[in-house]
């Protein structure tokens, strides 16, 4: 079994997140919670694994839960 990897991993997250907004710009917010959609679904394709996604979920939903 895989495991979901919490940990930084991505190479220059700032960039990375400057992007991400940028991606956003000019939309409204129904079509902003579309793109964040459908962009999760691209990246839940490529993980793949059942296990690996299942913990992602718990892990949002976990983050949730302390945020508010």
């Amino acid at each position: 079994m895989a495991d979901l990897v919490t940990t930084p991993n991505i190479a220059d997250a700032d960039a990375f997140y400057a992007d991400l907004i940028a991606l956003h710009d000019g939309l409204t917010e129904e079509e902003s919670a579309a793109l964040n959609a459908r962009l999760i679904l691209v990246l839940a394709n490529h993980v793949g694994d059942a296990q690996v996604l299942r913990q992602a979920l718990d892990a949002a939903r976990a983050a949730g839960r302390r945020d508010g």
